[in-house]
Formats: C-alpha cells, sequence, structure tokens
C-alpha cells in the first residue's frame, strides 16, 4: 500500500475518451497545466490501447491509469464502432472503479474531474466527488452549439418536414448556422439518432450547462457569435486553443526529410495531402485524387500510410517520385507552417483546420462523418477558407477543379488572404494579454485551487 505523498493535497482525474485524436488534445492541454502546478497531482484515466501511446509521459506529477475497455481478455474488435459500442456500455463503472483504487491507493480526495465533453455523467460524478467539473470540447464552437441544441433540432426540422416538401431543411432558426441544412449536421443529430454515440452526445448536450466550466480547443475569433451564444448557454466558457500554439506537441520526426524537399519549391506552389490517422478513402477515390494530382502538375506531399503499391495506381509512384512525395508520417504542424504548401486536402477534421488556419493554408475538404461535413460547410460559406469537394467525393475532374481554384484563380488568392487574417487572430489569442492566454490562465486557476 503506498503512502500519499504529504504535498498532494490536490488530485484532479482526468477522463479520456480513447478513440480518434480525443485523448491527444486533453493530455496536452492537461501537460500544460501540470509543468505550471507540480504540486497538484493528475491522475489521466484510458484504456490501455490508447494510454501505450502515451506510457512514456507517467512521469512527474501525472500518472496513467487503465479502464476497462467493456470487452473480454484478448477480444480483438472487428469494427472501429463494435470497440466504441462496448466502451460506451462500460461507462461510468469502469472509470468509477479505477478512480476508487487510486484514492483508496493514494489517500488524496479528487478535488477536480476534467473529463473529455463527451462524458455526460462528469455531472454527477463530480457531485459525488463534491468537485469541479471541467468538461473540453475538442472540436469547434458551431458543432458543440448543435449538440445542445439538439432537442429543439430535432423538434423544428420534424415540424418542418411535416409541412415542406423540402427534404432537406435548413436550421437557420440556430444563430450563427444560417445556410446550415440538416445533411450537414453530424450523424446522430437528426438520423440514426438510437446508436450509441448519437446517444452519448444528446446526452451530453443536456448537461454541460451544468459544468463548472466547459473548455473549447478555439479561440474567440474563429466564430465570435457563437462564442456569445455559447457563453449564454454554460456557467463559463473558455477557449484555451489553438491548442497547437497553446499546449505542448507531440514533435512528429521528419525521417523522411519533408522540410528539406519543401525547401525547393517555389512560395504557395505545393499540395499537401492528409486525412489524419484513421481514415483512409475509398479505393476509386484514391485512384481518383491520384490521376488528378499526376495532371495537375502541382508539386504535393502525400501522407499515406496505406500501401502504395496496391492502392495507388499502377505506375503513378514512378511517374510522379519527381513531381510528388509520399510518406507514411509527416511533421503535419511543420509542413502547414512552410511558405512553400499553397493548399490542403483534408477530411476536415478539427484538429487539421486549426492547424491549417494557424498555417495559413486554404483547404480543399472531403469529409466523412462526424463533425466533419459541418465543419466543412462553415469553412466553405461562413470563413470562405476553403472549397468542399463537389458532391462529397473524389473524381479525376472536380479534384482537378478543387486544385485550380485553390491555386491558381483570384478566388484562391481571397481563401488565401481570409485564412491569414485567421492566422493573425489565432496568433494575438496566444499573446501574453490575448483572449486565449487569459482563459488558460482562468482555466488553470479553477482547476488547481
Amino acid at each position: 500500500m503506498k503512502i500519499a505523498i504529504p504535498f498532494e493535497s490536490k488530485h484532479v482525474a482526468i477522463l479520456a475518451f480513447p478513440f480518434g485524436t480525443h485523448a491527444g488534445p486533453l493530455l496536452g492541454m492537461v501537460l500544460r497545466i501540470a509543468a505550471e502546478y507540480p504540486d497538484v497531482r493528475f491522475s489521466f484515466f484510458s484504456t490501455r490501447a490508447s494510454n501505450a501511446k502515451t506510457s512514456a509521459l507517467n512521469k512527474g506529477n501525472i500518472h496513467i491509469y487503465n479502464v476497462h475497455d467493456g470487452f473480454p481478455e484478448g477480444h480483438v474488435p472487428r469494427h472501429p464502432m463494435e470497440a466504441i459500442g462496448k466502451f460506451i456500455y462500460a461507462m461510468p463503472g469502469n472509470f468509477r472503479n479505477a478512480i476508487d483504487e487510486v484514492v483508496a491507493e493514494t489517500g488524496v480526495n479528487i478535488t477536480c474531474l476534467i473529463t473529455d465533453a463527451f462524458y455526460w455523467f462528469g455531472a454527477e460524478m463530480a457531485k459525488e466527488f463534491d468537485c469541479k467539473w471541467v468538461p473540453l470540447w475538442t472540436a469547434g464552437p458551431h458543432s458543440v452549439l448543435v449538440h445542445i441544441e439538439t432537442d429543439l433540432i430535432r423538434e423544428r426540422v420534424s415540424s418542418k418536414s411535416s409541412n415542406d416538401v423540402c427534404d432537406d431543411p435548413s436550421i437557420d432558426f440556430l444563430t450563427g448556422l444560417s445556410g446550415v441544412k440538416v445533411s450537414d449536421l453530424p450523424e446522430g443529430v437528426v438520423r440514426d439518432i438510437e446508436n450509441p454515440m448519437a446517444t452519448m452526445l444528446h446526452r451530453m448536450g443536456t448537461t454541460l450547462s451544468q459544468a463548472t466550466v466547459v473548455a473549447m480547443n478555439s479561440f474567440t475569433d474563429v466564430h465570435p457569435v457563437i462564442a456569445d451564444v455559447l457563453k449564454s448557454k454554460f456557467k463559463m466558457l473558455l477557449n484555451v486553443g489553438p491548442f497547437t500554439l497553446t499546449t505542448p506537441q507531440h514533435h512528429v520526426p521528419d525521417e523522411e526529410h519533408c522540410l528539406e524537399w519543401l525547401k525547393q519549391h517555389k512560395k504557395e506552389s505545393v499540395v499537401y495531402v492528409s486525412f489524419g490517422s484513421i481514415i483512409t478513402p475509398p479505393p476509386h477515390e484514391l485512384f481518383a485524387l491520384a490521376e488528378a494530382l499526376e495532371e495537375c502538375k502541382f508539386p504535393f506531399i502525400w501522407a499515406f500510410s496505406g500501401n502504395r503499391e496496391k492502392q495507388l495506381p499502377k505506375g503513378f509512384l514512378e511517374r510522379t517520385k519527381k513531381q510528388g512525395k509520399i510518406v507514411a508520417w509527416a511533421p503535419q504542424n511543420e509542413i502547414l507552417q512552410h511558405p512553400s504548401v499553397g493548399v490542403c486536402v483534408t477530411h476536415c477534421g478539427w484538429n487539421s483546420i486549426l492547424e491549417c488556419m494557424v498555417g495559413g493554408i486554404p483547404m480543399i475538404c472531403r469529409p466523412f462523418f462526424g463533425d466533419q461535413k459541418l465543419n466543412n460547410k462553415m469553412l466553405e460559406h461562413e470563413w470562405g477558407i476553403g472549397v468542399g469537394i463537389e458532391n462529397g467525393a473524389f473524381t479525376k475532374e472536380n479534384t482537378l477543379r478543387a486544385l485550380e481554384l485553390t491555386m491558381s484563380s483570384e478566388k484562391g488568392r481571397v481563401m488565401r488572404h481570409k485564412v491569414l487574417g485567421l492566422r493573425e487572430c489565432a496568433l494575438k489569442a496566444i499573446e501574453p494579454q490575448g483572449s486565449s492566454m487569459k482563459d488558460f490562465t482562468t482555466l488553470i486557476n479553477i482547476v488547481t485551487s
């Protein structure tokens, strides 16, 4: 039995969502707070598989613990959604059991609960622990607004559908979401509402107002109107991003010398292609994208972790070896801030969008699931800093048009001007007296007091 360390009178429990790119940003935020308060104990809870990627950080005042993933020992999920469903079914008991064990081991009660915003049960758990609840929303302000207004959206859309021939009604009754339609919304808001993810997000939307403070990986000038709406919905909203500038970042080594390769190219001449660590477009779209890249003649870097020989067109690698560079992993932050990059072809995940904003890079978007379609809508119609792929899927022709639009047209130059404006807002937000820095200081004080 370990004896509690006397100076650790504060104990912060962090509950991560172990799928997608959720755990990393949450841990990054905690790393910054923990560095400033070495006398506070931080206990980070996630699954064994998720923690395996962060176990090297189990040092100092941050302690990593495993929670049950919902499967019998040795079971391998057949599909990612199976893993997510089982994990959601195991909550919150898996977290509560792990926390109780750590409290018993250390003798230090929980004084603050930081969770992924998905975890609606944080409200009740914080009451039981008599502590603060600080959920982190890792996506954009527009998407969390949709989730907290899900009941209203369902009611109004149902009414519209019964009185209107339109199969895709707008939700322009929500401030800041003019022009957004039902088809732009994440799954589970209006359609497919019975699955575990949809149920979890709906419950989240109804409980976030109980949080001590809601932290968000964003900055106020991303969408000031929606920021004001959210402030009226929550006890306190703190914009503490973009995390690429405000928290410690995991360094991806440039083993394939992407940055050196970029130095050989003209300003704003290179196309960077990445769909994150989870998504691979379907085979026919990979072919179409490859054919468009080859024909457009723009130099390109493609972060592609699949089987290049099998998944890309025959002869493509040989024909484009001088034009392009295909790598398994790329230092995305550094690439997007390099002056040679002209556009990013992306899945429209929020982390990637923020990195493009910070880099001042316009985007070509091919959204797949979750908040990505809504992100695409905002990016194209609200901020004017990119273009969505026509009809939502790559063809050779529509990809060529998008590349030409962003790289060679006046519209593309306007997009770059607008995204550079957002870059300036992000940089201003992280100045010593900037809005994100002030909010981060407030967050640290709340978590550690």
